[in-house]
């Protein structure tokens, strides 16, 4: 049976990262066709794709950076900005949208000082919107790391972060 292993590579240094990455590449032969699962991999390694890890891709793999580029920017899984310890996810679903949806993102917007899209420069949150998380009965709702918070309106916004230090 073979072992998988936990990759811990928040404790790496850069350099160790982008060996790491160099390997991957190799492992999947540097074939455009594995493209997708090679960017997959950087941004576990890395977190996000920064422009200097797309130039290292495209130049190991022998393609335009423009190439990696399209892909990454195309592709919403991809994330070329850092990303938070905690995923803040605003419902703007119909139901959550009528029943205050907008007025929970714009609080969370003026007590996390960033706007969807962005992540806080303590890099605790970030932040972004959905369309329907399915919790229309209890609306609106928002996710936070995958948990459902119901019937949220402005004044429960900070007891709920604060449960996310």
């Amino acid at each position: 049976m073979e072992e998988h292993q936990i990759c811990h590579c928040e404790e790496m240094t850069e350099k160790q990262k982008y060996e790491l990455l160099g390997a991957v590449i190799e492992e999947y032969e540097a074939r455009e066709t594995n493209l997708i699962q090679i960017l997959h991999m950087a941004q576990a390694i890395f977190g996000y794709l920064p422009i200097e890890v797309q130039r290292y891709i495209a130049d190991k793999m022998g393609l335009h950076l423009s190439k990696i580029s399209g892909v990454v920017s195309f592709y919403s899984f991809f994330s070329t900005q850092p990303k938070g310890r905690h995923t803040i996810s605003v419902c703007l679903g119909t139901a959550c949208y009528v029943r205050g949806g907008k007025k929970v993102l714009e609080k969370l917007k003026e007590l996390l000082q960033i706007e969807v899209g962005e992540t806080t420069d303590d890099r605790r949150f970030s932040m972004n919107v959905m369309r329907c998380i399915g919790a229309c009965g209890l609306a609106p709702a928002m996710l936070i790391d995958g948990e459902v918070f119901k019937s949220v309106n402005p004044n429960k916004i900070q007891g709920i972060l604060a449960k996310f230090e």
